[in-house]
């Protein structure tokens, strides 16, 4: 019978693999390590604890993916109850009837359970995540654009003109971000989901920007929308006061949840 590893042995195994495969979960280490589930979740909180880890839903990313490139698991873990209140808010400004477009943000997979009992509604989304939680209702149709799939965001990203919508009439987008500044509006990292989301942007008549508090002031590497092109700005009441009046001196509407 193997003898039973070291705490420490467990975490210089752990952190091995993670390097070699760039994901680690806790059932495979569970059956490498001989331990518990338990044991394995301890050992990843103290490893994310020191810093050498993200944990994510069943497992566990390498910290060096960094802020930019978080995968959408462990953006989910992130600000949850304000990201509930904005997508509920969010969903409560489409009707039955009506064509719109979701990105791939953990805030617009949010609005998903709020908008499931709508009926003709038209989705284009560039989530994979938001589609195929989208599935379950059979009121609603669900489009992707094409292109390359960005592993950690689950998104579709890139794609040609060719494949987008021209003849749709897309009501309302709403397009979630890394950052909202007055100075450079709604900002993401990743330089194809951008380009995608400003060609999308040109296709709908009214933009909603849904962040939670925690991005407003940040600014990421792209701008998706500046200012003027952003319509409604749906985010939490933590909110800065002064961010919010701002907004509104622009013109654009602002809801808190």
């Amino acid at each position: 019978m193997p003898r039973r590893l070291y705490r420490q042995e467990r975490h210089e195994i752990i952190l091995k693999k993670l390097l070699q495969t760039g994901y680690v979960s806790v059932s495979e280490l569970g059956d490498d390590l001989g331990v518990s589930a338990v044991t394995v979740r301890n050992d990843l909180d103290t490893l994310e604890g020191e810093g050498h880890l993200l944990r994510t839903h069943g497992g566990a990313v390498p910290v060096h993916l960094g802020e930019e490139t978080l995968s959408f698991a462990s953006r989910q873990r992130d600000q949850v109850q304000a990201k509930e209140r904005i997508g509920a808010a969010a969903a409560g400004l489409v009707s039955d009837g009506e064509a719109i477009i979701l990105d791939a943000s953990t805030t617009a997979w949010h609005m998903v359970r709020h908008l499931l009992s709508l009926r003709e509604l038209t989705v284009l989304t560039t989530g994979l995540y938001v589609a195929l939680d989208l599935l379950r209702a059979p009121g609603i149709s669900v489009m992707i654009p094409g292109g390359r799939v960005w592993r950690e965001a689950a998104a579709v990203v890139g794609g040609d003109d060719s494949i987008l919508p021209g003849q749709g009439n897309l009501q309302r987008a709403f397009f979630g971000g890394r950052g909202l500044s007055l100075e450079q509006g709604l900002t993401d990292p990743n330089q194809d989901e951008v380009s995608l989301k400003r060609r999308l942007l040109a296709t709908v008549p009214e933009v909603n920007v849904v962040v939670d508090s925690t991005k407003i002031g940040k600014v990421a590497f792209a701008t998706c929308a500046s200012l003027d092109e952003i319509d409604r700005v749906i985010t939490d009441s933590d909110a800065p006061p002064d961010f919010v009046a701002a907004l509104r001196e622009r013109g654009i509407e602002v809801l808190l949840a």
